[in-house]
């Protein structure tokens, strides 16, 4: 058996303390990233190490954090190797084990579709080192999804049976990651993987909250490693530092072993002061673990989506998307909102600052329509422009205004003139959203949201747009609008997702109102093409002219696909909701 399986079984390991922040603490000098002390001030890394064992930690985690391929694609190996060396050679002189540590990779692409397995292949890269170096015992912390982690864990496992696996999250005090992965999740998953031995949180929290949040988690069977920051960080003159005081985190540490935490230290702004108070109090605690509360509050959502009844019901609903305002004037939106419900639109769809250009917040507008019109609404919510605390806290006041629907999408880029001056923030893609508003309405909402996604049919690549469409599927998505249908390819893209997706479809639709407008959509708008025959059938046409044949062609249109979809999603173009509502009498 590993020696550290049968340590656990009578004592509470004690783990080291930070090693980035303390490098930075000891050596001001010292600009590089910390991993590379390996090499370029190994002593200094040898005297880190010796210095938590000194005050009584019994493992110690190689510094080696941050070592893949993407940070050191030149010297990765040597950075793992003599990290690994001197760890062990620290450790042995005080009998203590060796952590070999793997921290997460940085996923560029906010859509790559696989992403799952680049992360499982980085890992498995650094595993492979560590093992060939003789490491049994490995810790992946600071993770905030699972990509890669549960194979990686079974790989290891494939070559060394025997290795004790420690998988760690950064989790936000409100329970969940900066990918939007909820705590619970991911207690969930590491339960039922055999080959992982324990859970842990770590970084980004103080002990307090930390283990407030352990204490709610079920992890089965597994050990529970808990590794808190030494309070939260204050900034003076562009220096990070911990203020928390030793003592109190030692006693707040002693709490977590009381609520089964069996793997104890401490993350950023930690030093060996901290590792020996928590030592001092060790010998007066017991092992014993106090009962979780896992009582959840329950209530009854009774917020009625006719949309949705609708939907559910194969009523074939009709949605109408219609701009917000450029500017601060809210009468001309109202008044088509009011005419398109007349009319006998079943929802309305507010877009998020389209084509990226700042307009009024589709969300606010939302509940505006909601509360005085009593009309289902459908915001738009993107990823380009929301952290996630920003999204959290839109999505409970979308919530409270008894919203009920969502639509979520990546968002469209900022055009590369404005970006020195407009920042997006993309901290997650539509995909891993989902997975976050799903989560967030089961264990917050009592209910939650009907999460609708977007599906490009004019994609060249349709395949990859699919593929996308699963995974949104697989993350709480329940339905689609599709981009409009204006080609034979698109009308054959639709029956393909008709057959391969198990989802609501509603179908694009969007009247043109003129040669300009089929010209400019089909060259300038992303996600949208005209097919080449409609376009000239507008050639020398008037506006009267123009709108009988949008709606002719938009009608003609609804006819073909109406097989092939569960309802109608129409784009309202430059505001002209009369014409709308033409194609609406024709369709009904």
């Amino acid at each position: 058996m590993n020696p550290i399986r049968e340590y656990l079984k009578d004592n509470v390991l004690l783990l080291d303390g930070a090693m980035g922040t303390y490098i930075c603490a000891k050596d001001r000098s010292f600009k590089n990233l910390p991993e590379e002390a390996n090499l370029l001030k190994p002593d200094l890394v040898r005297e880190i190490h010796l210095e938590y064992l000194q005050a009584g930690s019994m493992a110690v985690t190689t510094n080696t954090f941050g070592a893949n391929r993407i940070n050191y694609p030149d010297t990765v190996d040597a950075i793992i190797e003599k990290g690994f060396s001197l760890a062990s050679e620290a450790a042995k002189r005080f009998g203590a084990f060796v952590l070999a540590d793997i921290g997460p990779v940085d996923v560029s692409d906010p859509e790559l579709p696989d992403e799952e397995y680049f992360a499982e292949e980085e890992y498995i890269y650094t595993a492979q080192r560590f093992l060939n170096l003789g490491a049994t015992n490995f810790i992946f912390e600071t993770h905030s999804n699972l990509a890669g982690l549960l194979e990686t864990a079974k790989y290891i496992k494939s070559q060394n049976k025997d290795a004790f696996i420690t998988v760690s999250f950064a989790v936000l005090p409100d329970g969940f990651t900066r990918d939007g992965v909820f705590a619970s999740q991911l207690a969930e998953a590491v339960r039922d993987c055999p080959d992982i031995d324990a859970f842990g949180l770590n970084c980004i929290q103080d002990a307090v909250h930390m283990k407030d949040l352990a204490s709610t988690l079920d992890i089965g069977s597994k050990i529970l490693s808990l590794r808190p920051n030494a309070g939260y960080p204050t900034v003076l003159g562009h220096r990070v530092f911990y203020e928390g005081d030793p003592v109190f985190y030692s006693q707040s540490v002693i709490d977590m072993t009381r609520i089964g935490a069996r793997m104890v230290g401490g993350c950023c702004g930690t030093t060996p002061l901290h590792i020996q108070k928590i030592r001092e109090a060790l010998p007066n605690t017991t092992s014993s673990t106090e009962k979780k509360n896992q009582t959840t509050e329950s209530a009854v959502d009774t917020v009625v989506s006719h949309f949705w009844e609708k939907l559910t019901s194969k009523g074939k609903p009709i949605a109408v998307e219609l701009d917000p305002p450029e500017n601060a004037s809210l009468d001309k939106f109202m008044a088509g909102a009011q005419r398109l419900k007349d009319a006998g639109v079943d929802i309305l769809t507010i877009a998020d600052c389209p084509i990226a250009r700042a307009r009024m917040d589709s969300s606010l507008l939302a509940c505006k329509v909601k509360r005085e019109l009593d009309m289902d609404v459908l915001p738009h919510m993107t990823c380009r422009d929301r952290n996630l605390n920003a999204t959290k806290a839109l999505l409970l006041g979308l919530y409270a205004e008894r919203v009920r629907n969502v639509l979520l999408v990546t968002g469209d880029p900022i055009p590369s003139a404005e970006r020195d001056e407009v920042k997006t923030v993309y901290q997650f893609n539509s995909r891993k959203l989902s997975a976050f508003v799903s989560e967030l309405g089961r264990q917050t909402l009592h209910g939650g949201f009907h999460i609708f996604g977007a599906l490009n049919l004019n994609a060249k690549n349709f395949d990859v747009q699919l593929k996308l469409a699963k995974d949104k599927i697989k993350n709480g998505m329940v339905g689609f609008l599709t981009q409009p249908v204006l080609s034979e390819n698109a009308i054959e893209n639709l029956r393909r997702a008709r057959e391969e997706l198990d989802t609501y479809i509603l179908g694009g639709l969007i009247p043109i109102v003129s040669e300009r407008n089929a010209r400019f959509m089909n060259s300038e708008v992303n996600g949208i093409s005209v097919d080449s025959s409609i376009i000239e059938s507008y050639v020398g046409k008037d506006r009267a002219q123009s709108e009988e044949l949008a709606i002719r062609i938009t009608t003609d249109f609804a006819k073909r696909i109406e097989d092939l979809v569960d309802g109608y999603y129409i784009m309202t173009p430059f505001n002209r909701t009369s014409l709308v509502a033409k194609i609406i009498e024709n369709l009904k």
